[in-house]
């Protein structure tokens, strides 16, 4: 039977059509956020285990490619070419400036940013690796490998993105890593630069005398865009967006000004634990730049041997040392604590250095390259490995931890660099035995000066 006049009346199709329209937009809304929601759910975070390891060792992997191009691979290459040691050194001093200033550029920044919708720190790390990648795209617009002017000013754009990169990815390990496990982390992190500085060396190396300068920068880019791949996928915590500049609703906003902020970290690094510790840092640093930068170029213009076949040489050294030996040093650091560890490797190194003096003032350079290389590149990877868990428990829990990490890290660079910008000028005033000596003789005083920990380490008793 059909309704009388006071029942339900029905919508013509025109009434219903938009508001059905409307319903299946918001459903079609509805279901992209979920689906969205999905996919990012499915992507990994920092918060797994086994997630940190691959992605920190991806983003260290990703500094090693680039470093085994421009410090070893180009480097060597340049000494090949006849170029004099002050003018590597100065190539060495470019590329690294902005890690020396790496604190006063990105610590602070870094420290006290507010919340991200893609993580408090993974936003400053994907900004980071995108402007590193553009810097290196410059390389296709320099004609030849020996415009050294033109070479250090791109490598010294891509280490002003590489330190922000570095300097977030540090402060995602100190927030998302236990401290029980930092030495492990170290030996992973290291063991990733270590492998992409030897496999980027070997390549290229070869590559640099065969192939057009255009090719190798193309594959660079080509092979460290490959190890950014986890980093770009990976969030700091289920709830963070996959990408998104926006900042999060309701984050809290610095809990320090930038003024009180500097003067709580400036009144942690004048402790006299802290700049004893920072003189470590330097010393340790500016003597073996000193010694490599030196050596290297004489290996290669004093003693004949092939650049190509030197990298390669240094490659394979660094390879065993940075795998199996930063792992097993990462565990012993972790088990033991920190200090045993540095003051077995500041003693290996002392003897290390004191037999590459005997050889070189023997006069049996030439045919002892492989055995001097091996005694005095194998250990000082080591020994960072150990550091670095060192300065990462003296900084945990400080105003400014990250900032304070990156000080002590930066004055080790800040070492590098001065060590190899002042190579050259060594050569008329101490003989490469005698850097080698000097080296030894750091390594044995640094050895003692661990004895006391209470001396170096406040926050690293145990």
């Amino acid at each position: 039977m059909g309704k009388g006049r006071n029942g339900p009346r029905c919508r013509s199709k025109s009434q219903e059509w938009p508001r059905l329209s409307h319903i299946s937009g918001r459903c079609r809304r509805l279901s992209v956020s979920v689906g969205s929601r999905e996919r990012e759910s499915l992507l990994p975070t920092l918060g797994r285990r086994g997630t940190r390891y691959v992605v920190f060792f991806c983003a260290y992997l990703y500094q090693g490619l680039v470093a085994g191009f421009s410090l070893t691979a180009l480097a060597n290459h340049y000494a090949g070419l006849g170029l004099p040691a002050s003018e590597v050194g100065l190539h060495f001093a470019i590329a690294g400036l902005p890690w020396t200033l790496q604190p006063l550029l990105w610590g602070a920044l870094i420290d006290r940013a507010g919340g991200a919708r893609m993580g408090r720190r993974r936003i400053w790390a994907a900004c980071a690796a995108l402007g590193a990648q553009a810097s290196l795209g410059l390389l296709w617009f320099v004609s030849k490998p020996d415009a050294l002017g033109w070479v250090g000013l791109v490598f010294l754009l891509h280490s002003l993105f590489a330190s922000l990169l570095d300097t977030a990815c540090d402060r995602m390990i100190m927030d998302h890593v236990p401290e029980a496990e930092f030495g492990r982390m170290s030996g992973c992190t290291r063991g990733g630069f270590v492998i992409g500085t030897s496999l980027s060396a070997a390549l290229f190396s070869t590559l640099l005398t065969s192939v057009s300068f255009f090719v190798c920068s193309a594959l660079l880019i080509g092979l460290s865009s490959l190890a950014l791949v986890p980093l770009i996928l990976v969030r700091e915590a289920a709830g963070d967006a996959l990408f998104s500049l926006a900042s999060r609703a309701g984050a809290a906003p610095s809990a320090l000004p930038f003024r009180a902020f500097l003067v709580q970290l400036v009144a942690g690094l004048r402790r006299p634990t802290a700049l004893r510790l920072l003189a470590l840092c330097f010393c340790v640093d500016f003597a073996l730049s000193l010694f490599e930068v030196r050596f290297n170029v004489e290996a290669v213009q004093v003693h004949g041997w092939d650049p190509s076949a030197l990298s390669r040489l240094q490659a394979g050294l660094a390879l065993v040392s940075g795998t199996v030996g930063a792992l097993g040093i990462g565990l012993w650091s972790d088990r033991a604590g920190p200090l045993p560890a540095l003051t077995g490797l500041f003693l290996a190194g002392a003897a290390s250095f004191g037999a590459a003096a005997i050889l070189i003032r023997a006069d049996h350079v030439t045919t002892a390259v492989p055995l001097i290389l091996g005694l005095t590149n194998t250990l000082p990877t080591l020994l960072v490995v150990a550091l670095v868990p060192a300065l990462m428990r003296a900084s945990r829990g400080r105003p400014g931890a990250a900032t304070q990490f990156e000080v002590f890290m930066a004055v080790m660079n800040f070492g590098s660099v001065v060590g190899g910008g002042v190579s050259g000028a060594s050569t008329s005033i101490l003989s490469g035995g005698s850097i080698a000596m000097f080296v030894a003789l750091l390594f044995l005083i640094c050895a003692a000066s661990i004895q006391r920990p209470d001396w170096l380490f406040e926050a690293s008793r145990r």
